[in-house]
């Protein structure tokens, strides 16, 4: 089997896998109302296992970003719920990093590389902006969490960007987030659905360190438009 094939056959096993991973037990449970329902089993078994609940609870993180299941918001929520919002804080971006690199590497080896070589021409000036704002760029759709984190980690896979890069913008960038909803989880029995987290406020505020990492590019652009 050539390396085109067996390229394309590992795609088709990876969306399986992914549709699969969607509707298990494991996709249909990582809801809200599955966390509220079973909030207080849970603490119990985070308290007579704690090592054991960290070690689920990262590889679940994992399982569910590399497979690109909706259910970030939920896992960490449910981090700050069950371990407080420091150490959850921790196990989020080891979970969430790591998930978020499988599933850039899948996407790179699978298509990204492919895709580049195929349209190297058309892409020229897409992977010039890349190289040089790719970074900024990153960092803006990490911390506004209007974009789907799983669509960032499997679009940045088809670009070439530096696996670097990928991973230290992705762990610094879920922070912010990171913090703020893994606060809102120690506040679980306040909350009645996870949209009345996102205030807009508090939109307004990701979206100003959003806009603050862009700041370097526009300010490139600015100095290229005088120089010309």
């Amino acid at each position: 089997m050539n390396s085109h094939w067996k390229k394309a056959l590992l795609l088709v096993l990876f969306i399986a896998m992914a549709v699969l991973a969607r509707y298990s037990p494991l996709g249909t449970s990582l809801t809200f109302e599955n966390l509220k329902q079973h909030r207080d089993s849970l603490l119990v078994f985070v308290h007579g296992h704690y090592w054991l609940s960290v070690a689920c609870y990262i590889a679940v993180y994992i399982a569910a970003v590399s497979f690109t299941l909706p259910a970030a918001l939920i896992l960490t929520l449910t981090g700050g719920f069950l371990f407080g919002t420091a150490p959850a804080v921790l196990y989020i971006n080891i979970g969430a990093t790591t998930g978020a690199v499988v599933s850039f590497l899948s996407a790179r080896y699978l298509l990204g590389n492919r895709l580049q070589d195929a349209y190297a021409p058309q892409l020229r000036k897409f992977n010039d902006e890349i190289e040089r704002n790719g970074t900024h760029y990153l960092l803006t759709m990490r911390f506004i969490p209007v974009f789907p984190f799983f669509l960032i980690n499997f679009l940045s896979g088809l670009t070439r960007i530096p696996l670097k890069t990928f991973v230290w913008t992705t762990s610094f960038g879920i922070l912010p987030t990171s913090v703020v909803f893994a606060f809102t989880g120690r506040q679980l029995g306040t909350i009645n659905a996870p949209s009345d987290i996102l205030s807009r406020k508090m939109l307004l505020t990701f979206a100003v360190l959003g806009l603050i990492a862009l700041v370097p590019v526009v300010l490139k652009q600015l100095r290229g438009r005088q120089r010309t």
